[in-house]
């Protein structure tokens, strides 16, 4: 039980949480740039919860806080 695993999270990055959205849920003014077909994003949000972005799916929202030097997590 002592021995140190790696999980891939560099501690010096600061997290961010990567979790769904359906498009019903956001606000009039952001559901009409979401391009039709979509009834799912993935939100990028802080550790205070504040939103970062908004993607298309969750691999491109793990690859975006990556290339930004963040760690992200999923939430569910």
């Amino acid at each position: 039980m002592n021995h140190k695993y790696d999980f891939g999270v560099d501690p010096k990055a600061p997290i961010v949480y990567v979790r769904p959205i359906l498009v019903e849920d956001l606000p009039p003014e952001v559901r009409q740039h979401v391009g039709s077909g979509l009834s799912k994003l993935y939100a990028v949000h802080d550790v205070d919860g504040q939103r970062l972005a908004l993607v298309a799916d969750r691999k491109l929202a793990f690859a975006l806080a990556r290339q930004h030097d963040f760690t992200p997590v999923n939430v569910h």
